[in-house]
C-alpha cells in the first residue's frame, strides 16, 4: 500500500511513495527491535529477579552485526534519497519550461508563448514541464503533494523543479512556507490535460509570445537606446549573449544565464561587462519580476547574423 493516500499523478510520485513506505517499515523495524530488547531486558532485569548480572557480552561479531547491519540499510535508504533528488534537480532536455513568479499571496504564471495565469497551472500529460520561479517578496514553497513535488521560490534567484503528469485532473498547488498574514489563501491548481485539450486551451488564449513581449518591453524601457547595435551609447551587444561567457572587470568570467541577466537588470553593477563603465541604473522595484522574464525571454531569443551566438565583451 502506498504511504498516502492522495493520488500518484506524476511520474515521479510512485518512487517518492516507495521510499517513503521503505523508510516507514525500515524505521518501525527499528523501533520495534530496540522496544522489544529493552522490555525484555527490564522484565529480566528487574529488582529482585535471580539473573545472572555477571559479564555481558563478549562476541565481537554480535556488537557489530546489530551496529553495522542498521548503518548499511539507513545508509542505503540515504542513497536511495540522493538518487531521487539528483532526479528531481535534471529535468529531461525536451522539458516545456513555465516561468512562475510568486508574490503575496498569489501565484503567476507566464507560458512559453505568452499565455498567463493566475493561481492556475495547465500542463499537458506526458510531457516533462520544467518550472522555473521567483519570489516578487518573501520566501514562498510551491507545493502540489499529488505530484510530491516541492521546491522553495527565493526573492532574487531562480529555482528549478520539474514533473511529468500522468493522471488528467485538477490538484491542488500550496505555499507550504509561512509568507504572511495571507499565506492560508495562498492556494491554487495544476491541471492536467490530454496533449490535444492542452493545446486548444493554449491556442484559445491567444495570448502574443514572451519573447515578443519581452521585446516591446525592452523598447518601452529604454533598453534598445543602448544595446541595439547601432546605438551610439557604448554598451554590451546582446546578440548571441544567452549561454555565452561574459569575461567581467574584475577578471572572472561567467555565463550569460537566466540569474546573470536577471542581475544585470536590478543589480547592473555586481557584475560590470569588461570594457565597459558601470553607468547602467538598477531597474530593482522599477519592474516586477514578470516582465523580467519576458525581457530575458527576449534576451534568449536574439542570435546574431548566420544564427551562431557569441558574446560581446
Amino acid at each position: 500500500m502506498s504511504a498516502s493516500s492522495l493520488p500518484q499523478a506524476s511520474s515521479y510520485a510512485p518512487a517518492v511513495d516507495h521510499l517513503f513506505d521503505a523508510m516507514l517499515l525500515l524505521c518501525g523495524a527499528v523501533a520495534i527491535g530496540v522496544f522489544a530488547v529493552m522490555f525484555a531486558f527490564c522484565i529480566r532485569y528487574r529488582r529482585g529477579h535471580a539473573a545472572d548480572r555477571e559479564g555481558g557480552n563478549t562476541r565481537l561479531g554480535v556488537e557489530l552485526a546489530w551496529t553495522l547491519v542498521p548503518f548499511a540499510l539507513f545508509l542505503g535508504i540515504f542513497g536511495w534519497s540522493i538518487g531521487l533528488w539528483a532526479k528531481l534537480r535534471t529535468p529531461p532536455a525536451d522539458s516545456v519550461p513555465v516561468y512562475i513568479v510568486a508574490k503575496q499571496w498569489m501565484w503567476r504564471v507566464q507560458h512559453p508563448d505568452g499565455t498567463r495565469e493566475i493561481d492556475t497551472l495547465h500542463v499537458p500529460l506526458g510531457q516533462p514541464v520544467r518550472l522555473v520561479m521567483i519570489s516578487q517578496d518573501v520566501v514562498h514553497s510551491f507545493y502540489v503533494p499529488a505530484f510530491r513535488v516541492k521546491q522553495d521560490v527565493l526573492p532574487g534567484r531562480y529555482t528549478e523543479l520539474w514533473f511529468t503528469a500522468t493522471r488528467a485532473g485538477r490538484f491542488p498547488l500550496f505555499c507550504s512556507e509561512y509568507c504572511g498574514v495571507g499565506h492560508p489563501s495562498m492556494r491554487g491548481s495544476v491541471v492536467a490535460m490530454a496533449p490535444a485539450d492542452y493545446a486548444r486551451w493554449l491556442h484559445a488564449q491567444s495570448s502574443p509570445g514572451l519573447a515578443a513581449r519581452g521585446a516591446e518591453l525592452f523598447r518601452r524601457f529604454g533598453c534598445s537606446g543602448c544595446h541595439d547595435p547601432g546605438s551610439g551609447v557604448h554598451a554590451p551587444d546582446l546578440r548571441g549573449l544567452y549561454g555565452a561567457p561574459v569575461p567581467l572587470s574584475d577578471g572572472s568570467v561567467v555565463r550569460a544565464d537566466d540569474r546573470y541577466l536577471h542581475d544585470s537588470i536590478v543589480l547592473p553593477r555586481s557584475q560590470v561587462a569588461a570594457g565597459y563603465a558601470p553607468i547602467m541604473p538598477s531597474y530593482q522595484g522599477r519592474i516586477g519580476e514578470e516582465d523580467i522574464l519576458a525581457l530575458i525571454a527576449y534576451v534568449k531569443s536574439l542570435e546574431v547574423e548566420g544564427g551562431q551566438g557569441h558574446a560581446h565583451p
